[in-house]
């Protein structure tokens, strides 16, 4: 078959390789100030492909566009409490972790449970303060109020940390991160509003 007549970007773009290749290399990545990176959704553009001297692989500029997670500011989301510290309640959506209630955004009053290591909400009623714990694995509804993106790329050591030998190893950042808050009403515990 003459080059000329094959149709490299058609067989490109019908073969699921691309598409895998995609998927594979952007998959559960977070762009900063873009956000997660959940799933190839089309390839809009293959351009030519070239093949460079001394390397067998083709080389093809693809432009496609991706499925991202970035919620919005004052979105309500539902998710799992994923554990609780003195920091506050990490919430879970299972495909992302990096979310904190902290304790001033949880309902007031709430105090840390040290022996049982949850957040309690006393509410108070007339016949007086009912605990409502926030159980690991319990879903939660809350609002995002905050988002904090940590550029994560590698950089070289600075000449100060290169002349002493760190034994500790630095507290890996997470890339991005949501801050929630359950201090309205019909936010918090799903369990919490349900009505019998």
């Amino acid at each position: 078959m003459p080059v000329s007549s094959f149709n490299y970007c058609a067989v490109l773009a019908r073969s699921p390789t691309l598409g895998l290749s995609l998927s594979k290399w952007v998959s559960t990545e977070v762009v900063y100030n873009v956000g997660l990176c959940i799933c190839l959704f089309d390839i809009t553009k293959l351009e030519d492909a070239y093949v460079f001297p001394g390397d067998g692989a083709s080389h093809t500029k693809v432009h496609f566009r991706y499925v991202v997670f970035h919620p919005f500011l004052d979105e309500i989301l539902i998710g799992k409490i994923k554990g609780c510290s003195p920091e506050g309640v990490h919430v879970s959506l299972g495909f992302f972790d990096d979310i904190l209630i902290p304790p001033e955004s949880l309902q007031q009053p709430a105090k840390f449970d040290e022996a049982e290591q949850v957040w309690v909400w006393e509410y108070e009623t007339e016949e007086g303060a009912h605990d409502l714990y926030m159980d690991t694995g319990e879903e939660i509804r809350f609002r995002v109020v905050d988002e904090s993106f940590v550029d994560t790329s590698p950089t070289g050591p600075s000449s100060a940390e290169a002349a002493s030998s760190s034994e500790e190893l630095p507290k890996k950042e997470a890339p991005y991160t949501l801050v929630g808050s359950i201090s309205e009403p019909g936010l918090g515990l799903l369990s919490w509003w349900t009505s019998n």
